[in-house]
């Protein structure tokens, strides 16, 4: 075997490795494990910077507590240029794992899809207690705990909702509210801050 592809197998073995570590999923045990919604309070100024070639337009503070419903690893899209990772997360209702037992949770192409055969809580609830978010980690120290981050778990962060914008026109919008559905559903969030609490 050349060197080559000896090589290429170590780094196929490499990523293989790491997707089952980011596949491990902790359990909790049932009850809500975080009460709280997100929090989303208006910037005092909005001040636009550079970051990773693309210019990023804050719009709005964000923080949360959150189970971790599903992560996603991307490489290939113009999105990972920035966000390597989404987490679809949960809070209230959608934090109590005898709920998520019976709604079958899965994550592609940047969107968070569940599915249920008999609704456990109110469809609406699901909707308005769960989002799929887009990380983009503000720093090498945020980044290494977003690498860190298993299913199941408990997380709390802090950082913006952005709008991300390229030179070339491409442009990334975070959604401003939790009660929105489909296609732009979703948060940008630049995290500048992110814990694993359990």
């Amino acid at each position: 075997m050349t060197l080559v592809k000896w090589l290429l197998l170590i780094v196929l073995v490499v990523i293989a490795v790491k997707q089952c570590q980011h596949k491990e999923e902790v359990s909790l045990g049932p009850g809500v494990k975080v009460a709280q919604a997100p929090v989303q309070s208006p910037l005092s100024q909005a001040i636009p910077f550079k970051f990773e070639g693309y210019q990023i337009t804050p719009l709005a503070h964000f923080s949360l507590q959150a189970k971790v419903l599903g992560r996603e690893d991307y490489r290939l899209d113009r999105e990972s240029d920035l966000s390597p990772t989404d987490l679809a997360l949960g809070w209230q209702k959608m934090s109590d794992e005898s709920v998520l037992a019976k709604i079958d949770i899965t994550q592609t192409r940047r969107w968070y899809y569940w599915q249920v055969e008999q609704f456990p809580i109110p469809r609406r609830d699901i909707e308005t207690q769960s989002a799929n978010m887009h990380m983009i980690p503000a720093d090498g120290q945020v980044a290494k705990a977003l690498k860190k981050v298993k299913t199941g778990q408990i997380i709390a962060l802090e950082g913006q909702l952005i709008q991300a914008r390229a030179t070339d026109g491409w442009s990334w919008k975070s959604s401003m509210t939790r009660d929105d559905t489909g296609a732009h559903a979703c948060e940008v969030v630049y995290v500048t801050s992110l814990t694993i609490i359990e």
